[in-house]
């Protein structure tokens, strides 16, 4: 297990699915949580404390850049300080599956704005912080589709292969500030979003993805955490700029 005690994490896209998963798994673990959504994250907040986590909630459309920074500023003002950021929020379940010449321009845009410009400005609004506190990590959530490159999903694979390439790109610049950069990359997994608005993928992505692993059978979103935890702690002090591929054995690479 990671010693997160005294440390401040953000996850984004927390209120719900993966996203909650991870601020619980890094609440259990010591550190102290905001939960940023652009959803009302005041169940998850509700929840947690329960649990005995000192956790606030931020409301914010990442993509929006006055939206980042006065959720950075808020969570500053609640703890004083950022040690970690957990870019999960991210459009996937919601989005339109169709052949790529058929894919709204608006959508494109939109996802492209979420998944990549959102990571990008939180990313970018926590450096200082981060800087003055004398590192970070930042651990972003991609996908294994990077790599299995499913069809009909055109514009989230390609924002998640952004993703994945600014990782690695961040990572040089934030390491001379003792920042690290790490992403992970889960399989299709079956999250609260999945449940509520992809039933169709239940009955079709989720049998190709338990026939194409290793360890055949479903994902859950708490298979993820513990590889970002992993990235947020002690122990992963000498890694960045890799992504670690969680899909149980679907991508060996």
């Amino acid at each position: 297990m990671a010693n997160l005690d005294g440390r401040v994490a953000i996850v984004t896209g927390a209120a719900s699915g993966i996203g909650f998963a991870i601020a619980r798994d890094l609440a259990r673990q010591g550190a102290r949580v905001a939960i940023c959504d652009v959803a009302d994250p005041t169940a998850a907040v509700a929840t947690l404390r329960g649990e005995g986590a000192d956790v606030v909630g931020v409301r914010a459309d990442i993509a929006d850049e006055e939206a980042v920074a006065a959720a950075h500023a808020a969570v500053v003002a609640a703890f004083g300080r950022i040690d970690i950021l957990v870019n999960n929020a991210g459009l996937f379940t919601t989005i339109t599956r169709a052949p790529f010449d058929q894919l709204d321009v608006a959508e494109w845009r939109r996802v492209i704005d979420v998944n990549v410009t959102g990571t990008y400005l939180f990313s970018r609004a926590v450096w200082p912080s981060m800087r003055a506190a004398g590192g970070g990590r930042i651990v972003n959530i991609t996908s294994g589709s990077v790599w299995s490159a499913p069809a009909m999903m055109l514009h989230y694979v390609t924002s998640k292969g952004a993703l994945t390439a600014m990782t690695r790109s961040m990572a040089r610049e934030m390491g001379p500030d003792n920042i690290t950069v790490n992403a992970v990359a889960p399989g299709f997994t079956i999250s609260d979003g999945v449940l509520e608005h992809r039933h169709d993928m239940l009955a079709t992505a989720a049998g190709r993805a338990r026939s194409a692993r290793a360890l055949q059978r479903d994902q859950a979103p708490g298979d993820i955490v513990g590889a970002v935890a992993f990235l947020c702690g002690d122990g992963s002090a000498f890694v960045t700029g890799q992504t670690i591929v969680v899909d149980g054995g679907a991508v060996m690479r």
